[in-house]
């Protein structure tokens, strides 16, 4: 029987300030299906097939043991912000940006702090989670990336591929998407469109590692690996996928762990000096009945579950 988590944020993320999921067993280990609340059913079919892959038939074999990963800066204040990066031992910072309307002039100090905290010789990345109209991502991108003395890309600042597109024709910064291929029909229309200049990957929303790769290797992008807010269950798979990918140049979006309270698992992925390992197979949830949901949320979540697996057999 499935085991259903409710975790407390450290911080307000994505409009959520509890995450919830899955966690499932099978011969190969375990695997977690936690498709946001946003997802729909059928939205949510390739993130069971992720949690199956890692339960049943476990990943590809490695090509490196470790990779780099960036700390998260949610859409706190410039000190808070300074905090975060310096206690990370990252040489990378994403920046949550655009997370209210009329953020900006908050944005800006947030992205400079940042800097202040990285050196020069660190990389930033801001994400604005298609906020942004196409006039609005010009004109915030050319600001932040002032502020930040050059951004290292911007990751999905509008919605629609052809909105991409037409922010990358227009500014110099490097453009990543990824909501427009995680949530995409097809996930290779950004490389097609010329809508980005790297593609963000997420193993669970493209439905497991093995997916994932054959995305990768179709979009001829460079690749970033980039986690859904799991667990340290569903981390391992994003890292079995960054471990995997052929080349891998960028340092990953794999520290999230720190947003979570609490884990399933008694050492969970947390960087160190900027890197995590790349696991064989995922950890065992020992301290899963510690965060288990309330009885309304797993009878939400066993149905959902049920309604999935109902797509996936036609």
């Amino acid at each position: 029987m499935p085991d259903v988590y409710a975790i407390p944020l450290t911080t307000r993320f994505r409009g959520i300030t509890v995450r919830e999921g899955m966690l499932l067993r099978g011969p190969a280990g375990w695997g977690e299906f936690c498709p946001f609340a946003d997802y729909d059913d059928r939205e949510s079919v390739p993130w069971l097939a992720a949690a199956r892959e890692a339960a049943e038939e476990g990943w590809p074999a490695p090509v490196r043991e470790r990779v780099p990963v960036n700390c998260i800066v949610p859409a706190v204040g410039p000190q808070r912000a300074q905090e975060i990066v310096r206690a990370s031992g990252c040489a990378t910072a994403k920046v949550k940006v655009a997370d209210a309307p009329g953020s900006l002039p908050a944005d800006l100090e947030r992205v400079a702090a940042v800097r202040d905290a990285l050196g020069p010789a660190g990389a930033v990345r801001v994400d604005a989670n298609a906020a942004w109209t196409v006039d609005e991502a010009v004109a915030a991108i050319r600001e932040l990336d002032r502020a930040a003395g050059g951004l290292q890309y911007v990751e999905q600042p509008c919605r629609s591929v052809e909105e991409l597109a037409a922010v990358r024709r227009r500014v110099d910064t490097p453009i990543a998407a990824d909501e427009s291929i995680r949530r995409a029909e097809d996930p290779l229309r950004v490389a097609v469109a010329g809508a980005a200049d790297i593609a963000v990957l997420k193993c669970a929303p493209l439905g497991g590692v093995r997916r994932a790769l054959a995305v990768a290797e179709a979009c001829g992008l460079p690749c970033v690996v980039s986690s859904a807010l799991e667990t340290s269950v569903g981390m391992a798979a994003e890292l079995a996928l960054a471990g995997a990918l052929p080349q891998l140049d960028m340092a990953c979006g794999l520290g999230t762990g720190a947003l979570l309270t609490t884990d399933v698992v008694a050492e969970a992925f947390v960087p160190r000096d900027g890197w995590l390992p790349v696991p064989r197979s995922a950890p065992e949830p020992v301290l899963r009945d510690r965060v288990a949901a309330v009885p309304e949320r797993e009878l939400w979540w066993r149905e959902r579950l049920a309604r999935v697996d109902a797509h996936t057999r036609g």
